[in-house]
């Protein structure tokens, strides 16, 4: 039985690269440093700036405030808003589910002043059912969405910083 699978695998692993399938990869960026510009302990910010310092060697993470205007680009945090809203309630008024947004926007430019990444918006949303009697698990399991929701964002940033193929704006 398991000589039938290894060999059932084995044949079709060669269908994957057909289709154009292929592992993500370490992104390739056009610039070789960058500043992220958000606000004070902006977990986004924070994320990114950890995520793409180990994401290259080639590429340096400017973080000193008072000359961000050393790096090739400036990557612009402009807003970031965890919103929390109830969708679901019951016949007594009690919340049922509850839906986490989580909205970061944000833009790259050059330090000149051209617009590389015009400023975009970026959503994450997950649905949590809610239970009273165990609002501390709820509470938690909230807490992990939201920084799975982060991290996702910040991947999607990654990605759209790494699919600039000029730094002269277009």
């Amino acid at each position: 039985m398991q000589k039938r699978t290894l060999l059932a695998a084995m044949a079709l692993s060669p269908l994957l690269g057909a289709c154009g399938f292929r592992l993500r990869g370490v992104p390739n960026f056009v610039f070789r440093s960058i500043y992220i510009q958000a606000g004070r302990g902006a977990p986004v910010g924070r994320d990114l700036t950890r995520n793409l310092e180990a994401s290259s060697d080639k590429l340096t993470v400017l973080k000193d405030p008072a000359s961000p205007d050393q790096a090739e680009v400036i990557c612009q945090i402009i807003s970031e808003q965890l919103q929390r809203i109830i969708v679901g309630s019951n016949v007594a008024g009690q919340v049922r589910e509850i839906e986490l947004r989580l909205l970061v926007t944000f833009s790259l430019r050059t330090p000149g002043g051209d617009e590389l990444i015009a400023p975009v918006e970026i959503r994450q949303i997950r649905n949590v059912t809610y239970n009273e009697t165990n609002a501390n698990s709820k509470a938690a399991e909230e807490v992990m969405l939201t920084n799975d929701m982060r991290k996702d964002i910040v991947q999607q940033i990654i990605r759209r910083l790494a699919a600039v193929k000029s730094l002269e704006a277009s």
